[in-house]
């Protein structure tokens, strides 16, 4: 196969996209797109929940860090590298009321294609729940789950580019009532490791479904175009990063619409621009190198606060997220602990390890980031 011939027709899609971006920009800072989210409105919402710790811990969105993790490909296929063959990267979530989630993922270079690919899973479980008839008498019991496994590929361009993409399957049962469906991630990265900065573009979520719930009319996958960029001082042990989500839309404010309407209001605070509804759409984050092993990181996702937002009760810590990282030549331990409401928060713990008895040792010692 001529690969040289799909990279050239890369190049040329790769300039319409940034051209895209630009439009969607400048769209966005004046405030021309004003289109605005209703509770709801989309299906297999639990896609946006940050999959593996170090995502976790810089705010739940981001695109471009630079990093030897799975974890991370998996949320954007650009990110997918060589360095990442024989890697298999496990997740272990422990969230509210008793649910839990898991990820598992595994990363392997095909030397001949010169390409990367990597398989993964999400699965969240939410425990054993009382199922009742109209009336609302007990006649059973149901475990309602919520999954996605995708397929990733990437390859390199030039020197400084990187594109990938994730095919996606998506399934929830709950109960009688169940749902699948398919969509597809687009990426793509500039790396430029002389001068410690990176920038990605990713399109998530490019959907439909395949079966809907019985009873409920088909829904929009939750699609979101998000760009970042992430810079390491050059002489100190600190990374920056910067992350834009839902580019394809200025207003993502919540509408209460009965809310609105009991307090006499027309779409809330809603209308004309605000550098909240802007702010809405940016999560920023720092990571600490200290020295080669230890890694410390913290994010701030200003929607996730807003949103969480209880009265005039105070936020607290919500929109925060810490994380800590053991950097070892076979073994990576990462932890993050995330915000969400006052004195409350959520751990996760992942471990990404080589899978050399089966796959050849690979590249896992070698580091990405920086």
């Amino acid at each position: 196969m001529n690969w040289r011939w799909w990279d050239k027709i890369f190049a040329s899609y790769l300039r319409c996209i940034l051209q895209l971006r630009n439009v969607i920009l400048l769209m966005l800072l004046n405030g021309t797109a004003c289109a605005q989210t209703l509770g709801g409105n989309t299906v297999f919402n639990f896609l946006k929940v940050p999959n593996t710790p170090q995502l976790s811990s810089l705010g739940g969105v981001n695109v471009s860090q630079p990093s030897n993790d799975a974890g991370l490909a998996f949320n954007n296929p650009a990110l997918l590298k060589p360095a990442m063959h024989s890697q298999m990267n496990a997740v272990f979530n422990s969230l509210y009321a008793g649910i839990t989630s898991y990820h598992l993922s595994v990363a392997y270079h095909h030397q001949k294609l010169n390409t990367n690919f990597l398989w993964g899973l999400n699965y969240f479980n939410y425990g054993s729940i009382a199922e009742t008839d109209a009336a609302g008498n007990i006649i059973g019991k149901f475990r309602p789950t919520d999954w996605v496994m995708q397929m990733s590929a990437s390859r390199s361009y030039l020197e400084k580019w990187n594109y990938g993409a994730a095919l996606k399957f998506i399934s929830s049962d709950y109960g009688q009532y169940r749902s699948n469906g398919i969509a597809l991630d687009v990426g793509v990265q500039y790396y430029d490791s002389a001068k410690l900065f990176s920038a990605s573009l990713v399109a998530k979520n490019m959907g439909t479904q395949l079966k809907k719930y019985d009873g409920t009319d088909p829904g929009d996958l939750p699609f979101d175009l998000q760009a970042g960029i992430t810079k390491r001082l050059d002489k100190a042990p600190f990374s920056f990063s910067f992350t834009a989500h839902h580019l394809h839309s200025f207003n993502i404010s919540y509408n209460d619409t009965l809310f609105n309407n009991e307090n006499g209001w027309e779409n809330g605070n809603n209308k004309g621009f605000s550098f909240d509804k802007l702010f809405r759409h940016f999560v920023f984050a720092t990571t600490i190198y200290l020295g080669d092993k230890v890694e410390v990181t913290a994010g701030y996702n200003h929607l996730r606060r807003k949103e969480l937002t209880i009265g005039n009760g105070g936020n607290g810590l919500n929109g925060f997220s810490l994380g800590a990282a053991l950097i070892l030549d076979k073994l990576h331990v990462r932890y993050a602990r995330v915000n969400y409401q006052n004195n409350t928060a959520y751990n996760q713990f992942g471990l990404n390890m080589v899978l050399n008895k089966y796959f050849g040792l690979g590249n896992f010692g070698k580091k990405i980031n920086w």
